[in-house]
């Protein structure tokens, strides 16, 4: 007797298509790859993320740079938790529509679905459910976590609503992006 197949679950569906837990890492998505590397820093990451932008202390945005692309019309920055137990990766942050001539975010963003300063930028949801930056929050006793702050120069805005997730964001980036790089920082808490 031949075995029936089985149907999977649709959390099975969402993690074969990209979708949901236990996916890779925003970089790695065939949506998101670049054609060429883009270099992203920060004044205040150099290895450790400092306490200041992780939710035990003030949980501010760190000031996020990188290199210009003269033809990008917009940026998108992804930040992912790659160490976190609950959800893998932990999205700490979505934002779109960066307009092609920033190429700095400044430290403390507001976490509002539309931002007016700078002009234009749309954020998402995390994976605890709220808007815009939601800083470090490893548990205590863990080994240090790491946060791969990526962004992506795309060719177009992105015809994604304010309060999206981030699957949203991808798949409508696919196929629209011309550089992308990352910045990796680790925060452990004591």
């Amino acid at each position: 007797m031949a075995n029936k197949p089985v149907e999977p679950s649709a959390e099975s569906k969402q993690t074969q298509a990209g979708h949901g837990d236990g996916v890779p890492l925003a970089l790695a998505r065939v949506q998101a790859r670049g054609k060429r590397p883009l270099a992203v820093r920060s004044p205040s990451i150099s290895g450790g993320i400092p306490a200041r932008h992780s939710e035990y202390a003030e949980g501010v945005s760190p000031e996020i740079s990188w290199n210009s692309l003269t033809e990008a019309k917009s940026y998108a920055l992804i930040l992912e938790d790659t160490d976190a137990k609950s959800v893998r990766p932990f999205v700490h942050w979505v934002a779109w529509n960066i307009p092609g001539s920033v190429t700095t975010l400044p430290e403390g963003l507001q976490e509002l679905p539309r931002l007016t300063e700078p002009e234009g930028i749309l954020q998402g949801k995390t994976s605890r459910g709220s808007v815009g930056y939601f800083g470090p929050r490893p548990p205590p006793g863990d080994p240090p976590h790491h946060y791969h702050f990526q962004v992506f120069a795309l060719d177009i805005e992105l015809d994604v609503p304010a309060g999206a997730e981030r699957d949203d964001v991808l798949d409508a980036m696919n196929g629209h992006v011309l550089a992308a790089g990352e910045l990796v920082g680790t925060f452990q808490h004591a």
